[in-house]
């Protein structure tokens, strides 16, 4: 099987993960490769497997309920899919949780309560506890949401190739995000982060690799 030794850069672009209206992600421009992508997406695979896969990031933050919660130690050995955006996103964010949760929702209920999906908000100063829980109310209950520190948010997201900048105004004086859109998936044998999805994943997409994610295997 043929590899490419990529920068991050280069590895959005290979994986044809593309951005949001909400966000954007030129990568780190340079420097050491991030991973090795031995199969790529395709008309017909909306996952890119890595050859290096991720570790899962040391990310201690706040959950709707305004607790502690450690990614590494609540999602160790489950099969899990994180995702970093806002709620005050006005398209690309919901869609793709919307995707997730539909596409879980057709699952068998034992193989839904195994999986774990995280969202971590990149507009901490807005999206409190309460307002995360809110948003994700609407969309699954059951996903976890999660609030902290900006710092900590980008520093974890900086280390599965995701760009993340401090929340801004545009012209308009609206208050924007600028996030890359990529979907990480864990596999619950190894823990380690080994598929990507960007924003153009459906939830037939979804539906259909959730059960081979669930079981640590290649969709």
């Amino acid at each position: 099987m043929r590899n490419k030794t990529l920068t991050a850069a280069a590895l959005l672009a290979a994986a044809t993960l593309t951005l949001s209206a909400c966000g954007t992600d030129d990568g780190d421009g340079g420097g050491d490769p991030v991973t090795v992508v031995s199969e790529e997406a395709g008309p017909k695979k909306a996952a890119t497997v890595l050859d290096k896969p991720f570790e899962k990031p040391d990310l201690v933050l706040t959950d709707t309920n305004g607790k502690p919660y450690d990614f590494r130690e609540q999602t160790a050995g489950k099969p899990t899919l994180i995702y970093f955006g806002y709620t005050h996103c006005p398209d690309v964010c919901p869609l793709t949780m919307n995707n997730i949760a539909v596409a879980k929702k057709q699952l068998p209920k034992e193989q839904q309560d195994k999986l774990r999906i995280v969202f971590v908000t990149t507009d901490p100063k807005r999206d409190t506890p309460k307002e995360l829980g809110k948003w994700l109310k609407g969309i699954d209950p059951q996903v976890t949401g999660l609030t902290g520190d900006f710092d900590t948010i980008q520093a974890g997201a900086r280390t599965l190739g995701i760009s993340i900048e401090p929340p801004r105004k545009d012209d308009k004086g609206k208050i924007v995000s600028d996030h890359g859109t990529q979907v990480v998936a864990f596999s619950p044998k190894t823990d380690a982060g080994y598929l990507f999805y960007g924003d153009d994943a459906t939830v037939q997409d979804y539906a259909k690799d959730l059960p081979k994610i669930i079981k640590g295997e290649n969709p």
